[in-house]
């Protein structure tokens, strides 16, 4: 399963690890809002993962 993780602020350290049990046994890729505002870029990752979850 491929899943998006959105970050939209730096992540501290039990972010992290948070995001890395929810990405356990997937494919994951990242997207860092808070760096790359490219949101064509976003819509077509968004549409290409099954899963796609946002983190503070």
């Amino acid at each position: 399963m491929k899943q998006l993780q959105i970050v939209k602020s730096p992540p501290d350290a039990l972010t992290l690890l948070l995001m890395e049990a929810c990405g356990q046994g997937r494919e994951v890729t990242r997207y860092d809002l808070y760096q790359d505002q490219d949101y064509a870029r976003l819509v077509e990752l968004i549409f290409s993962h099954e899963q796609v979850v946002s983190w503070w």
